[in-house]
């Protein structure tokens, strides 16, 4: 559904087999996706998910962590170059924060709106440049699933059954149907893939 600028909405997250994107602990608790996370596997993923990129769409909870810790990463000579990649891209794009208690953005190139995901993806689809790519944040990713506007997924599957926490894909989404364009395997049974929309 890519209009006539050309923008794809595309979206990454990880996910354990049981298709969880947190663990029962909360929103917090990423403890079962610890050991992979460094993985060769998940850095390419990582580095892949930004290419051609021009805006990252994030929640507030996701942009005060990840605005915490990787804008030291992009000085860090001594970082993975894939994880460096990504670090510079986020402190460099353009960033819109979705927030209902922030009024205005304490991070360089980021503009909070406080409205609907869809709303918000549609009139930057208007907009000239590269890709939208929500950030993994599933509060976005939800309600974009749900308007059937993602264009790509970037999934990261581990192999841990979490038994608790929050689903990515709920009951009542409407139906659609995905090419698997990418994947990767993982010495540790991670498995990254790519998922572009079939309209």
């Amino acid at each position: 559904m890519t209009d006539s600028t050309g923008r794809r909405v595309t979206a990454n997250l990880s996910l354990s087999l049981d298709g969880r994107y947190h663990g029962p602990g909360g929103p917090g608790d990423f403890s079962m996706f610890a050991p992979y996370v460094t993985s060769e596997v998940a850095r390419n993923q990582l580095a892949r998910i930004w290419e051609g990129a021009t805006t990252a769409l994030l929640g507030r909870i996701n942009a005060e962590g990840f605005l915490g810790y990787w804008p030291p990463v992009a000085e860090d000579e001594n970082a993975d170059p894939r994880d460096r990649g990504y670090a510079k891209w986020l402190v460099d794009t353009e960033k819109v924060v979705f927030s209902t208690t922030l009024t205005e953005a304490p991070w360089e190139r980021t503009r909070v709106v406080n409205a609907p995901a869809a709303d918000v993806v549609t009139e930057l689809r208007a907009t000239d440049g590269g890709d939208i790519l929500v950030n993994s944040c599933p509060s976005v990713i939800k309600p974009l699933l749900a308007a059937d506007l993602l264009d790509r997924l970037y999934l990261m599957v581990f192999p841990e059954i979490a038994g608790g926490g929050q689903r990515l894909f709920d009951d009542g989404l409407p139906a659609s149907t995905w090419a698997l364009t990418h994947q990767e395997a993982g010495e540790l049974g991670e498995i990254a893939m790519v998922y572009d929309r079939v309209r």
